[in-house]
This record gives C-alpha cells, sequence and structure tokens, in this order.
C-alpha cells in the first residue's frame, strides 16, 4: 500500500514498514473512523505498539511510522472537527 503523506511525500508500506508495523498499522486504520477523540486514537496506538503483532511484545515507533501516525491523526482530528 501506497500512503500519500503530502508535500510529494509518500510511504510504500511493503517497503518501508515491518510486518509488526504494517499489522499495527491496519489496527489503526480501523480505529481512526471509530476514535471519538484522538486522545482515544492515541491510547489505542499506545496500547497496539506495547502489545505488538500477535502479543509478540513491543514495538519500536520508527519514523516512519511516526509521519503515517501523525497523518492520521490529522485525518481523524478533521472528521471529529465536521461530525460537530
Amino acid at each position: 500500500m501506497i500512503i500519500n503523506l503530502g508535500k510529494g511525500r509518500s510511504i510504500d508500506t511493503a517497503k518501508d514498514l515491518s510486518s509488526e508495523e504494517r499489522h499495527i498499522l491496519q489496527k489503526l486504520f480501523a480505529w481512526k473512523s471509530v476514535a471519538d477523540s484522538l486522545d482515544q486514537f492515541r491510547s489505542i496506538k499506545e496500547r497496539a505498539m506495547q502489545t505488538g503483532w500477535n502479543n509478540s511484545g513491543p514495538v519500536r515507533e520508527t519514523p516512519v511510522m511516526k509521519a503515517i501516525i501523525h497523518q492520521m491523526e490529522k485525518q481523524l482530528a478533521a472528521r471529529l472537527r465536521n461530525e460537530k
């Protein structure tokens, strides 16, 4: 999957993320659509990073993953503003 971050920057998840990060990212995409707040989304993200893939243990948040999550948080914030 290619994720466009804007300003000409894109991330190829198959190349730029580990399988553990991709698994967590899949969960976060779902949560981005249903989270009630940024705090809830961030809490879920922290829990997922600590639990890891299939309870494998903590996954380090790489700069690439941080950039994707930042983009997701901006999208979530926009969704929450529009729902008010």
